[in-house]
């Protein structure tokens, strides 16, 4: 696949060390074939004309990255100094290979599916989860879950994680909940530490609207893959996202996600010795 890679930004989380120095140093080997500018995290306005962003960071701040890029269509490529790496694809030592791969068109756009969350006339967009807690972190809180309008379950709770599949490996998956393959149209809804023996993780079409109440708190805090946030007094809706998430993969094979669950998790493999 061939795209247009004339403007390319580079995003660094400074929190991370060494992202500076490899944010300078991609900037270098791309400069004579792109216009190439380099910003910290905080500057992500200025990428909003690029053709590709390169975040280089963990997958923390390549997800703040894919919130801001997908209302805006730009491709998302990450390096990974962080510790799991699920989405930030590369390592440091890959910058030759994964420029010229970039160069060459080695790789494919995958379309990622993403949440928003509505409460009132404010929203959230998530690439992973959002999650809903009551304004008390100290006790849990009874929430009530609507799937296009019908009651489904009352959940006495800490809270609700309402996740893509691109999220499942991440909070959902502490949670209890399944690990799902990031191509599958479905979402999560798990419950975080429910006082009952019955309740079970569900997935749902990303067809259906999602909504939450709670019974017992007077407004209740929602949180976007742990970045941004936002509270509520009655009701949160959640649904599909208009916009996907548009990552750039390198090449490899086409098992590559259950070849990350087995490095990154040791999913699946016996204990040694």
């Amino acid at each position: 696949m061939k795209i247009d890679i004339n403007k390319i930004s580079i995003v660094y989380n400074p929190d991370i060390e060494g992202a500076f120095k490899l944010a300078c140093e991609i900037s270098k080997k791309l400069e004579n074939s792109s216009v190439v500018s380099v910003h910290e995290i905080s500057g992500l306005e200025c990428v909003k004309n690029s053709n590709l962003l390169i975040s280089v960071g963990g997958d923390g701040t390549l997800l703040r990255c894919a919130n801001y890029c997908a209302p805006l269509d730009i491709k998302i490529f990450g390096f990974n100094l962080g510790r799991l790496g699920f989405l930030a694809q590369a390592k440091p030592d890959d910058i030759d290979d994964v420029i010229k791969k970039i160069r060459n068109g080695d790789f494919k756009i995958e379309e990622r599916l993403m949440l928003k969350a509505k409460a009132g006339s404010n929203n959230l967009i998530a690439l992973n989860d959002i999650v809903i807690k009551g304004a008390s972190f100290s006790r849990t809180s009874i929430l009530n879950l609507y799937i296009n309008d019908k009651l489904i379950s009352n959940y006495l709770a800490d809270g609700l994680i309402i996740s893509t599949p691109t999220g499942s490996t991440a909070y959902t998956l502490s949670a209890g909940g399944p690990v799902v393959c990031p191509n599958l149209n479905a979402f999560v809804i798990v419950p975080i530490c429910p006082h009952t023996l019955s309740a079970r993780p569900l997935v749902i079409p990303t067809n259906e609207k999602i909504k939450i109440t709670m019974s017992d708190c007077v407004k209740f805090h929602i949180t976007a893959d742990g970045q941004s946030a936002m509270d509520a007094k009655d009701e949160v809706v959640i649904e599909k996202y208009e916009k996907s998430a548009k990552l750039l993969l390198l090449q490899k094979n086409s098992d590559e996600f259950y070849d990350v669950l087995r490095e990154k998790l040791h999913w699946g493999q016996k204990p040694e010795k």
